[in-house]
């Protein structure tokens, strides 16, 4: 089975459907998905939202059975201090319709207990739906490293439950090969790959995070040893968005073309 597959974000807003025929075409068929863009480029692109478009949503649909595309991971939840759970059925139900396999969850609550009850909900929810869940955390935030967000699958109890580990959050937060290797890797459920420079060119974490990052090997992260590092079994989704190449004239099929180019010799590279 190939392991790699394309995160939502590095597609930068492109139509769904269009997405899902590209993946396919590029031989990618397993890719992320949100209900509507979380980042667009260029930003006054046209909008679309697979909750309130239901013509779109059901030709999304169609695309994705029709081309043998899988989509491994819903994105799109949050756990927020003003947010609950609960109200994320409907959204579940449509990426459940769409065949995700697993959803992912980011939490900024700062209120620990809740966030370990939220997310605990979070894994009931998808489970009840055919899915599995996974919590990425992000540098700064309360679940911030691989320690606390592991925290929160054990705290939460369910068999249906893992952490989404991404190379960049990861080495950001301070985390090192050792660690990695040191923790089961069976709370490990679904991975992203990118690379980064040594110094980031953006005031704000945010801002390489969503925007701008590395194809495998062309930055200064030890890849190499976290993807030897991860569970053989998971998928390895490429989270490279490239805003630069995208306002530069690259369309979505050049620059994805590319990125799934690089990590592919990437990691043939690897298992040589």
């Amino acid at each position: 089975m190939d392991r790699l597959g394309i995160e939502f974000i590095t597609a930068l807003g492109q139509a769904p459907v269009d997405y899902v025929h590209l993946a396919a075409d590029l031989g990618a068929p397993n890719i992320g998905i949100a209900l509507a863009p979380i980042v667009m480029v260029p930003e006054d692109a046209p909008r679309w939202s697979l909750r309130d478009d239901a013509a779109l949503f059901a030709r999304t649909k169609a695309a994705i059975s029709e081309r043998g595309v899988s989509v491994m991971l819903g994105e799109g939840f949050l756990i927020h201090p003003q947010m609950e759970m609960a109200n994320s059925a409907a959204d579940m139900d449509l990426l459940a319709e769409l065949g995700a396999r697993r959803l992912n969850v980011v939490s900024i609550e700062a209120d620990i207990q809740r966030s370990h009850d939220q997310f605990a909900l979070f894994a009931e929810m998808a489970g009840a739906r055919g899915m599995a869940a996974t919590i990425e955390f992000l540098p700064g935030m309360p679940t911030g490293d691989l320690a606390s967000a592991a925290a929160h699958v054990l705290a939460s109890g369910a068999a249906n439950a893992g952490v989404l580990l991404d190379s960049m959050h990861f080495f950001r937060s301070g985390g090192t090969i050792a660690e990695l290797q040191a923790i089961d890797p069976a709370l490990i459920t679904h991975a992203q790959l990118c690379d980064l420079p040594a110094v980031s060119p953006f005031p704000q974490y945010a801002d390489q995070a969503k925007y701008e990052r590395l194809s495998p090997g062309e930055g200064v992260l030890p890849l190499a040893e976290f993807y030897a590092a991860l569970p053989e079994s998971i998928m390895v989704g490429l989270e490279i968005p490239q805003r630069g190449r995208a306002l530069a004239g690259a369309d979505h099929r050049q620059r994805i073309g590319d990125i799934l180019g690089a990590a592919r010799s990437f990691t043939t590279g690897l298992s040589k």
